[in-house]
């Protein structure tokens, strides 16, 4: 989801016209009796039915708003009857807010939505994309393109319950997870937001779904109809649909070109399997198809996702994503609202201009451009949402589940994750002389390099901000360097120099050195590179150590890199990825108590100038082809 690094300030006179619509909303008592969408016994569609025949137009187009948590106040949330509020990457109630202050906040906000008419709840939202990473002191899991090497459904589902606990210990009920994108350009700044360049191993890393949701009964299972299990389970949303791995030379939110047999093969594939999990949300992509912007695609949002695959769920825009359907962005925001809505679009992710959007939307269907028969649909699909999650009988959270945030149990297996996600791509100069495992007992050795001992450069992008940061206080983990130290023999003497010259390394007698570098933080499109070279002072410090002394490179990436110059000099290379708050699960592999098993779900290729270059492809000649890895074994287990 996009979000913006612009400071978020609340608009200036935030009642406009929308909120002049609750003066014309009937202020009689209904009698408790016959309302049946508030009656838990009565089937989902039925109490659907009820409650969207009791709403004015003014109130269905409040609930397919999602707006900036700095917007919703009470009073907007009462008088534009507001169906959904989000936090963008950095927005938070306050700084290092505690999982009690995130509670809160999100009651605060939802008591404006309980306070309107027919007190619908609003459902809240999150980008929690490897682990509740907006939150302070929370796991941060391994991102995508690390998951993806482990090549285990169970694990990555595993992780979707613990983030589903940790996002609901918060009190928040929806995250905008998992991105389905089968990235085939690492040239891509989303690119580590995706498990893997082949289809097949995406679609198996669906079942994250089911761990974010619950599982789904499968007596009488229905495809695509949404499942959110109870108050320990997240609705969760696939995204981005569909095609956003696939831009031309890796744009973010360009185009992807493509025949309709390889958006059929390549892309859309990870959907079938989402609908499998009975996903509850789809998020649509800011990227266009053949030059047909996705927000504004109704063939393939009300044809395809909504018509083929029966999917019951309501699809959501990204952030000011409809906006973005005409060049300047908002530039027409009256088509953009038109041809969005028409599209199939049902909740609408505007985070400060709700007020336009709203008066824009009511005048569009009083005309009679868009039938109200679009509108109804709209509403339903958010209300079926709501009701089959629970959230009207519990709208308010509670305390109950803030010991889960960051909890010891999660740390460890974001640790598994982080051992199982390492591919070991160089182990020794020749076969028959290994460096890995290294021995934990030896008098002295060398870390250096800018990821050694940076937590927020080893999170990556979408960690507390949107960008992501850099240093050891923004929150709680475990860098690499610290690991190491808790790893080797106490009387192994680390010495720790981010950016050695060679007399230096030559001059202390290490019996080794483990040097980590890599990308800094990244996200969306600042992430877009096109000459993917190790950024300085990267190579400077694997030339100076490994020159002097016999080491093993650690690369903390989003995607692979230019490091065949560097393969020469080195006796051991590892990709790392970007393996979140748990650095202790780097030196289980590099010390061996586990072994190295992971396989590259993404192709290491040689030269930028390659690119695109996926398995299968004709002329594959990478550095590593995809499904490499060498293996360890455990020594000290």
């Amino acid at each position: 989801m996009k979000t913006s690094a612009r400071k978020l300030i609340p608009l200036v006179g935030i009642l406009y016209l929308c909120c002049f619509a609750s003066q014309a909303v009937a202020r009689a008592k209904i009698d408790s009796n016959e309302m049946a969408y508030k009656d838990p016994n009565q089937p989902v569609e039925a109490r659907v039915n009820d409650l969207l025949n009791r709403m004015t137009l003014a109130e269905k187009i409040g609930q397919m708003v999602q707006i900036e948590r700095v917007n919703a106040t009470y009073d907007v949330m009462k008088n534009c009857f507001i169906g959904s509020v989000l936090s963008g990457g950095g927005s938070v109630p306050a700084p290092n807010a505690t999982a009690q202050q995130w509670v809160d906040a999100v009651n605060q906000i939802q008591k404006g939505a309980l306070d309107t008419r027919l007190g619908i709840p609003m459902i809240y939202g999150i980008d929690a994309v490897h682990g509740h990473n907006n939150v302070y002191k929370a796991t941060i899991f391994p991102h995508n393109v690390g998951l993806g090497v482990t090549r285990d459904p169970m694990l990555v589902k595993r992780i979707g319950a613990a983030t589903a606990l940790e996002v609901r210990a918060t009190g928040i009920p929806y995250a905008f997870a998992p991105c389905v994108a089968v990235c085939r350009d690492p040239r891509w700044g989303r690119c580590y937001e995706s498990y893997s360049e082949d289809t097949k191993l995406v679609q198996s890393m669906a079942e994250i779904i089911s761990g974010l949701q619950g599982d789904a009964p499968t007596d009488k299972v229905e495809k695509g109809y949404p499942f959110v299990s109870g108050k320990e389970k997240v609705a969760a949303c696939a995204k981005h649909f569909v095609g956003d791995g696939g831009t031309d030379k890796g744009i973010n939110e360009n185009n992807t070109i493509v025949t309709e047999q390889q958006l059929m093969d390549i892309h859309m594939p990870p959907y079938y399997n989402s609908m499998d999990q009975r996903v509850s949300t789809v998020m649509i992509s800011y990227s266009s198809i053949n030059g047909k912007k996705m927000h504004a695609n109704k063939d393939l949002i009300s044809g395809y996702l909504k018509d083929t695959l029966k999917f019951k769920g309501f699809t959501i825009s990204d952030w000011e994503g409809i906006d973005r359907i005409t060049y300047p962005p908002h530039s027409n925001y009256t088509y953009s609202v038109q041809e969005s809505v028409l599209a199939g679009l049902d909740m609408i992710m505007i985070p400060y201009n709700y007020s336009e959007f709203i008066n824009i939307l009511t005048d569009l269907v009083n005309t009679n451009v868009i039938p109200m028969s679009r509108i109804d649909d709209a509403v339903t699909r958010i209300l079926r949402v709501k009701f089959a999650m629970g959230l009207f009988e519990n709208p308010l959270a509670d305390y109950g589940l803030v010991g889960k945030l960051g909890c010891k149990e999660h740390r460890e297996l974001a640790r598994e994750a982080v051992r199982k996600s390492l591919v070991l791509l160089k182990n020794g100069k020749s076969s028959d002389q290994p460096l890995l495992p290294l021995s934990k007992k030896t008098p002295k050795i060398l870390v250096a390099g800018t990821h050694a001992d940076n937590l927020g450069f080893q999170c990556g992008g979408w960690t507390i901000e949107w960008q992501g940061g850099s240093g050891n206080n923004y929150t709680e983990g475990t860098t690499i360097l610290k690991a190491i130290k808790a790893t080797v023999d106490p009387s192994t003497q680390v010495e720790f120099n981010e950016n050695p010259d060679s007399n230096f390394v030559k001059s202390n007698d290490f019996s080794y050195a483990i040097v980590v570098v890599g990308e800094m933080p990244y996200a969306e499109t600042k992430g877009d590179n096109t000459n993917l070279t190790l950024p300085m002072p990267g190579p400077d410090t694997i030339n100076n150590v490994c020159g002097a002394v016999k080491c093993v490179v650690v690369v903390v990436s989003g995607r692979p890199l230019v490091m065949e110059p560097y393969m020469g000099v080195m006796e051991a290379m590892v990709a790392a990825w970007l393996p979140g708050s748990e650095g202790q699960g780097v030196a289980d592999a590099l010390f061996g108590d586990y072994p190295f098993t992971g396989k590259l779900a993404r192709t290491w290729f040689k030269r930028v100038d390659q690119l695109p270059m996926n398995v299968g492809d004709k002329n594959y000649d990478p550095l590593f082809p995809f499904g490499f890895g060498l293996e360890t074994k455990a020594v000290n287990a």
